[in-house]
């Protein structure tokens, strides 16, 4: 199967480079798979792990909101935050995951930013679970 380069980039570098005959990541919008020879297309992307499948192996990065942009051979994912599951703390996560659920529960408190610091959380545990995979 045709393959597509992948670039996940971030403020602080790259993140993940790599080939994969399949891409998966969360818009805004929903779920979204790219593969070779994509119609080229930028959208915004929600915070969720991107997925990178080649030869029935899967990778995957945690995304923290950013934008994905794809071109027939090429798709960059220009990402506030990424990270590969090696890179993850897990005991770090887990406790911003209870924080965010504390906050949640509060009567006086930015939703919006809850939701989002619990679905960070969430999706990075996610991620951390495919270490050496």
């Amino acid at each position: 199967m045709a393959t597509i380069q992948v670039s996940v980039i971030t403020p602080d570098g790259a993140v993940y480079e790599g080939d994969a005959e399949l891409v998966v990541v969360k818009t805004v919008e929903g779920e979204l798979g790219i593969k070779a020879k994509h119609i080229p297309l930028v959208s915004p992307l929600a915070v969720g792990p991107a997925r990178f499948i080649k030869e029935g192996k899967e990778e995957q990065v945690a995304v923290s909101s950013g934008f994905v942009e794809v071109r027939p051979d090429h798709v960059s994912i220009l990402a506030e935050a990424a990270e590969r599951p090696e890179q993850i703390d897990t005991e770090r996560a887990r406790k911003a995951k209870e924080r965010a659920e504390q906050r949640l529960a509060s009567e006086h408190v930015d939703r919006k930013r809850a939701e989002a610091a619990l679905q960070r959380a969430i999706t990075r545990m996610d991620v951390a679970k495919h270490k050496g995979a």
